[in-house]
């Protein structure tokens, strides 16, 4: 069973959404960036490092939501989805095929890895809860 960590990563009223490349697995399907967490770091470090890695891109944790367990044909993962802010929208894309950074009321409009869509849903109802 994997162990990863996700970002829902906000700057002011956007959100940052990632789309796997042609040679990942899932191919081209759109996700919040993160990666495996190392047997020697917390669920925040390993947050920071890959979005360090992947992105370029700082960011703070500021709260989690519902971890999610999800079986694909050829794997098996417990994503654990971490809130972040970020002060700035620049980002160098080293990993994905692309990123946009879009309105939370947007998220629905992607094609995502079924993983995340537990996670989109959760975000999505938190965000209009605090309306």
């Amino acid at each position: 069973m994997l162990e990863v960590c996700c970002a829902i990563v906000q700057y002011k009223d956007k959100v940052l959404v990632a789309q796997r490349s042609e040679q990942m697995l899932l191919p081209l399907k759109w996700e919040f960036p993160g990666g495996k967490i190392e047997a020697t770091e917390t669920r925040e470090e390993c947050i920071k490092r890959e979005l360090k890695e992947e992105l370029a891109l700082p960011v703070e944790v500021i709260g989690s939501l519902t971890a999610v367990t999800h079986h694909y044909e050829s794997f098996s993962l417990n994503l654990y989805p971490l809130l972040c802010r970020t002060t700035t929208m620049d980002c160098i894309v080293k990993e994905h095929q692309t990123v946009q950074w879009v309105s939370w009321e947007d998220l629905s409009d992607f094609d995502w890895a079924a993983a995340d869509i537990p996670i989109v849903e959760e975000y999505v109802e938190k965000m209009k809860n605090q309306k």
